[in-house]
């Protein structure tokens, strides 16, 4: 089954679900580790056209992956490789280099018959985020038209260059979710973090196909007063890549830290109006470092978090995986670091983190930056020029 196929059977549940609850829900069908797997990554794409790539998604079930550059592009790779022709090009109009650029892409539920998708993108004159649907040609399918530009959401982001955050997904219930990093400066200066009425340090979900461009949700937990009526978590520092699996309803944002701590957090989806605790906590640990006896009340702490040691420096979030072609990996979650070139997972069970592992790639990636996910849940990772396939060890 498709992992677009379970989102009507998804939808009726989490209509039903309590918007209140924190506890995770476990996929009884997932199991510890078999103790001969291995991991080992199958080179995919490199060459001279993959430039800066930063994200990768699949829209239908036609072989066709679209990978994400920093600079602007949507290129287009078929059977390994990148076609001619960009998907979309708007590199006049985005602000590229550092931690700006073009984040991420995603594709209506409905791509199919309406033709829509969305990207991530810090404007080229500002360095605001913004948040823009486009539509693809109606005549060529390998082509998006650049002037159906639609803009949905733009974030002001008017001082540092850092902390943009930059994924958008759409949830199994429609709606669209945009990570924000707290807008950069140390420790969160400007206060957006734990500000209910910043946008910025917060995971939004908006509904993009009632209103214009958006509506608030109902259900979101400030939908009647009280902060943003597009807030749907707070206490974020830097959520650069947050991932929904879809049998457990389990969220899993990885949040960068500031100096000591990396953290992953994992709820349900559905619960809204959760406080990861930024800049109060730093992973499990008050912050500033050394602090003691910080107030937790209210505050939601992750699953998992390791200190900046051996190298590591920055989470790089990914996905549970939920392909076929690894048998025994399903329900586990594989997350790697900027610095540490790493790969790792962890299975959630009874609200707790099992399972770790450290998989031993050798060699390591070359500064991972993100995670990508086809059609069929086979998962791959994104180097600074290269992209590969996970796949089981020989």
């Amino acid at each position: 089954m498709s992992r677009h196929a379970v989102w009507p059977i998804l939808l009726a549940f989490a209509l039903g679900a309590c918007s209140d609850s924190t506890g995770p829900i476990d996929d009884d069908d997932d199991g510890p580790l078999p103790p001969n797997l291995t991991l080992r990554l199958e080179p995919f794409l490199s060459g001279a056209g993959l430039s800066s790539p930063i994200f990768l998604a699949q829209a239908l079930d036609d072989g066709r992956i679209f990978v994400v550059m920093q600079s602007g592009r949507i290129e287009i790779a078929e059977n390994g490789v990148l076609q001619a022709t960009s998907f979309l090009d708007i590199r006049s109009r985005v602000l590229s280099g550092g931690e700006r650029g073009m984040f991420s892409v995603a594709f209506h539920p409905q791509y199919a018959t309406n033709r829509y998708f969305y990207v991530c993108f810090t404007e080229d004159v500002s360095g605001d985020i913004r948040v823009e649907r486009f539509t693809t040609s109606a005549t060529n399918p390998e082509v998006a038209d650049p002037t159906t530009s639609k803009l949905i959401i733009e974030i002001p982001h008017p001082t540092y260059e850092n902390h943009n955050g930059g994924l958008v997904t759409f949830g199994p219930d429609g709606m669209l979710y945009i990570g924000l990093g707290d807008g950069g400066s140390p420790s969160d200066a400007a206060g957006n973090s734990q500000n209910r009425n910043a946008l910025l340090g917060s995971l939004l979900r908006i509904d993009v196909d009632t209103g214009d461009p958006y509506a608030i949700p109902a259900d979101n937990p400030y939908a009647a007063g009280g902060g943003r009526g597009e807030v749907w978590a707070k206490g974020l520092r830097n959520p650069w890549r947050f991932s929904i699996d879809e049998p457990t309803q389990m969220l899993h944002i990885a949040d960068v830290g500031q100096n000591a701590r990396e953290e992953v957090n994992a709820q349900l989806y559905t619960a809204g109006g959760l406080n990861y605790g930024w800049p109060i906590m730093e992973g499990m640990n008050c912050y500033p470092p050394g602090t003691t006896g910080c107030t937790q009340t209210g505050l939601t702490l992750p699953a998992l978090d390791y200190a900046r040691a051996g190298g590591s420096c920055s989470v790089t979030g990914g996905y549970v995986y939920r392909g076929t072609a690894i048998d025994g990996l399903q329900g586990h979650y594989l997350y790697s670091d900027y610095c540490g070139g790493w790969l790792r997972s962890f299975r959630m069970s009874g609200g707790a983190v099992v399972d770790e592992k450290d998989w031993a790639i050798t060699p390591a990636v070359d500064r991972p930056r993100s995670f990508g996910v086809d059609f069929d849940g086979e998962l791959y990772i994104i180097g600074v020029t290269t992209i590969d396939k996970i796949v089981a060890g020989s």
